[in-house]
């Protein structure tokens, strides 16, 4: 059986070049392909923070139904944006190697406001928190769009400077001058990886898909969002998390975070573990998390993220 694999996207640059990316390597495999661009409700409204609109998985929830309709075969997503339950038919079908992880700031060329006050843009709880943890005298302000949005609206605007994903800048050759990496701000999970869900029944597609999996990206994420997952986080609590491969070591070196919405409480957990010692390393992780403050402080946030 041969068919034309239709590949479901979101329309902005980023998600268009996330969607031909994966187009090409299938292409590349002898498959044949086209792209389905679909607008999702996370673009559409961009005037309120992302946790105020109490949908989880808002990139992803108008692909997963055209999926469900039949209207396209696959999806491709910033793996960061998808719910770590993914709705009842749809699987995971590959996890494609992971890019940059880390997070970075954007600034208008001075940056004398680290010492002093200044203003900084992001509509991300966990950059926020961590931004606060480090920064109690900023002010952070709600910053919403796809990134070419964003970009501009930091340009017009008496902002210092922005916190972007240095992964998506980069895939579309956005990345300006002007930047500097926050190596002490943990990632949120799964940042820098692109997943390719299909329908649990499509075996044809499926199979294609896998092909393009990365094994050490599949399980790095797969410990970040079991992370997630275990804290009852969805996406948009001050959550962070890495974990990463040592080949010399051959162990999983894995950072966690849960912060409080304001950044004040900070609860951490740092391990290493040998390679077979994966699986179960996320929710290991996570209880550690809840028994040392995390389950009181999850309760919190959600209390106050429900006001």
């Amino acid at each position: 059986m041969s068919k034309t694999i239709r590949i479901g996207t979101r329309d902005s640059e980023l998600a268009l070049w996330q969607a031909h990316t994966v187009q090409k390597k299938l292409n590349d495999l002898g498959y044949t392909t086209e792209i389905v661009a679909v607008k999702s409700q996370g673009d559409i409204i961009l005037d309120k923070p992302l946790y105020e609109l109490g949908i989880t998985g808002i990139f992803t929830k108008t692909l997963d139904i055209a999926m469900i309709n039949g209207q396209v075969d696959i999806a491709v997503h910033s793996m960061k944006d998808v719910p770590t339950a993914l709705p009842q038919g749809i699987v995971q079908a590959a996890v494609l190697e992971r890019a940059n992880t880390l997070d970075i700031l954007v600034h208008k060329g001075n940056l004398d406001f680290l010492t002093t006050t200044g203003t900084i843009a992001t509509g991300s709880l966990r950059r926020q928190a961590q931004w606060w943890h480090k920064y109690p005298s900023h002010q952070v302000v709600d910053l919403r769009g796809n990134v070419n949005t964003r970009m501009q609206k930091l340009a017009e605007s008496d902002w210092n400077g922005a916190v972007f994903a240095a992964a998506g800048l980069e895939r579309i050759n956005l990345k300006p001058e002007n930047y500097i990496n926050l190596d002490w701000m943990i990632p949120a999970p799964a940042q820098g990886a692109m997943l390719v869900v299909a329908m649990a029944n499509d075996e044809f597609t499926k199979d294609a898909v896998s092909q393009l999996n990365d094994i050490e990206t599949e399980i790095c994420t797969y410990i970040e969002r079991q992370f997630l997952k275990t804290l009852e986080g969805g996406c948009t609590a001050p959550i962070g998390a890495l974990a990463q491969y040592d080949e010399e070591k051959d162990t999983i070196e894995f950072k966690g975070v849960l912060f409080s919405v304001d950044g004040k409480q900070k609860i951490e957990i740092e391990k290493s573990v040998d390679i077979s010692e994966w699986k179960k390393l996320g929710f290991y992780s996570a209880q550690e998390i809840l028994n040392n403050g995390g389950a009181e402080l999850m309760t919190k946030i959600k209390a106050t993220l429900k006001k």
